[in-house]
């Protein structure tokens, strides 16, 4: 095993280096498929460009890969918010599953939380995921093992869903109808693309509330930041992904109270992700949530050929109302994941 680290190179990857990213999509990508089979949702080579090209006010992106005999053999991400949480970093290790356990990943975790210090941010942020069959609290499970050894507790445990779509347009109706009576005062407007300008303010005004509305467990994490000038440049960045966004808000006037968003990729065929669902809390108990995410799908199908995908969702396991909707609309249980965090400095 020394022998072996001895010889491992540890770079991070310039944006030019299209052939080395490709080749560290491929090996997170095999991690990945590694631990949930299809249902697995890692980045396509495409999207991994795009984001190590861009210039960004959001977000300063690192891609780091472990090379071993001229390929590379484990990949590690590091990623630092610039307008909010600003004391945190976003990091992530894949190894390569036939060179796992042999150092490989500790050394490269080392290195990616090396570089967030010496950016000055004090919180690691991580994730990890495994069958939906497995145990509840990841036990035992390749990922949860790994970050438990390293220090990353467990800060909210999530479970992914999956939808079949396009979903049958008769329930969609049926469920559209049950919530109609409850909120006859809100509009609801539907469109694929950028935010239209009238709304864009607004959306971000209860868009930057999620991570404090939604549940957060253990994790200790700020409200976004974001403005509309910064919201432009993550369109724009979607765009140049691939990605198209269908988005749906409940209106009051001018002012949207809640909002949801489903994002199609190009480059992958098989899913759809669904991104954030809110209400606002002032505007909670008229059937809101659902209604915006059964226009939001009937809109997509009607807009779109989404024949063969799968829409994924994450929920935290204790948000039952968000369960009780997904569950509605036919959303099934497919893997476990847990929302991780180490605070580094503060546990000297």
């Amino acid at each position: 095993m020394s022998d072996l680290l001895s010889t491992l190179e540890i770079v991070e990857l310039g944006p030019d280096e299209v052939a080395r990213l490709r080749e560290w999509a491929a090996v997170t990508a095999q991690s990945a498929r590694h631990e949930l089979g299809d249902d697995a949702t890692a980045w396509a080579a495409e999207e991994i460009i795009a984001i190590a090209q861009e210039q960004s006010r959001r977000r300063k992106p690192g891609f780091h890969a472990a090379i071993l005999d001229g390929e590379v053999v484990a990949t590690g991400w590091v990623s630092l918010p610039l307008l909010d949480n600003l004391d945190s970093a976003e990091v992530d290790v894949h190894v390569r599953p036939d060179l796992r356990r042999r150092g490989i990943g500790t050394r490269l975790l080392e290195h990616v939380e090396s570089v967030a210090r010496a950016a000055g941010r004090s919180r690691f942020d991580s994730e990890t995921c495994w069958p939906y069959a497995g145990p509840a609290d990841g036990a035992g499970t390749p990922g949860a093992a790994f970050a438990r050894k390293h220090g990353y507790g467990f800060g909210l445990v999530d479970v992914q869903r999956a939808l079949a779509v396009p979903v049958d347009e008769a329930l969609l109706a049926e469920l559209a109808a049950e919530a109609a009576p409850r909120h006859a005062d809100y509009r609801i407007e539907s469109w694929h693309g950028p935010i239209p300008d009238p709304w864009v303010e607004s959306w971000l005004t209860l868009a930057n509330t999620l991570n404090s509305e939604a549940p957060t467990g253990d994790m200790e994490r700020e409200d976004d930041a974001g403005d509309v000038a910064a919201q432009r440049e993550a369109e724009e960045s979607q765009a140049r992904q691939g990605r198209t966004s269908w988005q749906t808000v409940a209106l009051v006037g001018d002012e949207v109270v809640a909002y949801t968003e489903v994002v199609l990729p190009t480059h992958d065929q098989r899913f759809a992700y669904q991104w954030g669902t809110l209400v606002h809390r002032d505007h909670r108990g008229h059937r809101l949530g659902m209604a915006v995410k059964v226009a939001n799908l009937q809109a997509m199908q009607r807009g779109a050929d989404v024949r063969g995908r799968r829409v994924v969702t994450w929920n935290a396991e204790v948000n039952d109302h968000m369960i009780g909707i997904n569950e509605r609309l036919g959303f099934v249980p497919v893997a476990r994941g847990a929302e991780l965090q180490k605070k580094p400095a503060r546990d000297r």
